[in-house]
């Protein structure tokens, strides 16, 4: 006789919390794959707004790494994703591999 399978639950250590919380800002200004654009998008909050949210919300020290994070990470803005994914590419010449 075959068991019957049981899927284990995958848990996550920052699960993403309900959009209408507001703890889903916070998250999402943590997460490296959510651009300011789309926070926008989803919730109306601009960039400035999230950093005044941010301030409030964190510690000093953890507002300033934070911050540091998102000035260095260059995929938080698209654009600047973009123009740095154009960079890589165009040093990129045929046959050479990553």
């Amino acid at each position: 006789m075959k068991k019957k399978g049981h899927r284990p639950v995958t848990r996550v250590k920052n699960p993403e919390p309900n959009l209408e919380s507001p703890d889903w800002v916070i998250w999402a200004a943590w997460a490296d794959r959510i651009t300011f654009e789309e926070i926008e998008k989803r919730t109306g909050y601009r960039e400035s707004d999230v950093i005044k949210i941010m301030r409030r919300s964190l510690k000093p020290s953890s507002f300033r790494l934070w911050r540091k994070r998102v000035n260095q990470k260059s995929i938080k803005h698209r654009k600047k994703f973009e123009y740095s994914r154009k960079q890589i590419t165009s040093k990129i010449k045929k046959g050479d591999y990553l």
